[in-house]
């Protein structure tokens, strides 16, 4: 039952956090030494300075330290994307070329945000991002965050693209995505990790995933299982994520700091906060009743 969606940056990322030192320092050792975890812990694909990666409170060469320090440890046989984007294009473009230059294997472009600008905007930004390197892009499309869609009818006329490849979809649209699977070639990637299985299902590529910087191997399993025909299986292993999925997405705290909270990675960069003991400790045992299942 292996699905036939194309795949072209993977089919099981991670939306990896920046690690930083205990005085908020970017840390390259301890990037290299959780993405090589990653790696051999089932990722097939590492997204870098993405929102779990905590891109607005980090530099542009801080973001080209960290992507060069990944790729000296994993090599190139691992896709590594760099998330650019910003409130207006000329940051997009900017972070984009830095990205290529860093040498990034693709950009996961979010779409502009705050100023909530119309689909023909929207659809016209990324379009200057695709022109403006070589690189293939998936749309990231997170209106919770930047207050615009990615309205399906945009992201129809985006596929036309050559560089436009993939979306990232935290839109909570099965049927939109549903549209789109069915009339382009773009492969989907699930942004929010209830829907993983669901999304995989109707064609989906596969995930983007904060809670794998901390359970891989366990994200990972529902999908094999569906692959290998074993459907009330998958079904099962997804259910037993449920309780830390929910715990890291959904209750009232960032992916970023929940991550943290279970990860020996550094602090966040305000203005984002820890997690409160209470909440660290009910993510601590969440975590280790998934690793026990």
């Amino acid at each position: 039952m292996t699905t036939t969606a194309p795949r072209p940056f993977g089919r099981t990322l991670c939306a990896m956090i920046t690690p930083f030192t205990a005085t908020g320092a970017l840390d390259p050792d301890a990037a290299r030494t959780h993405a090589a975890r990653l790696v051999a812990e089932g990722c097939d694909g590492i997204v870098l300075s993405g929102t779990t990666g905590e891109s607005p409170t980090t530099t542009g060469a801080e973001k080209a330290v960290l992507l060069r320090a990944v790729r000296a440890e994993v090599g190139d046989g691992v896709p590594l994307l760099s998330g650019v984007g910003g409130p207006d294009t000329a940051t997009a473009l900017r972070l984009a070329r830095e990205a290529e230059d860093a040498g990034a294997d693709g950009l996961l472009v979010v779409s502009p945000y705050y100023s909530r600008p119309q689909q023909s905007a929207v659809e016209a930004y990324f379009l200057r991002v695709a022109e403006s390197t070589g690189l293939p892009l998936m749309l990231y499309d997170i209106p919770g965050r930047t207050g615009v869609r990615i309205e399906p009818d945009t992201l129809l006329r985006l596929a036309e693209h050559p560089r436009v490849v993939a979306v990232k979809d935290c839109s909570y649209d099965l049927l939109g995505a549903t549209k789109v699977l069915a009339r382009t070639s773009l492969a989907y990637y699930s942004g929010s990790e209830e829907l993983n299985l669901p999304l995989y299902a109707v064609g989906g590529a596969g995930y983007v995933s904060t809670v794998a910087n901390v359970a891989p191997r366990q994200m990972r399993a529902p999908l094999d299982a569906f692959d290998a025909g074993r459907t009330d299986e998958a079904a099962r292993l997804n259910g037993l994520t449920a309780r830390l999925v929910e715990l890291m997405m959904a209750n009232g705290l960032p992916g970023t700091v929940t991550a943290k909270a279970l990860l020996d990675a550094g602090p966040v960069r305000e203005p984002l906060q820890p997690a409160g003991r209470e909440a660290a400790d009910g993510l601590r045992k969440a975590y280790e009743e998934l690793l026990a299942a």
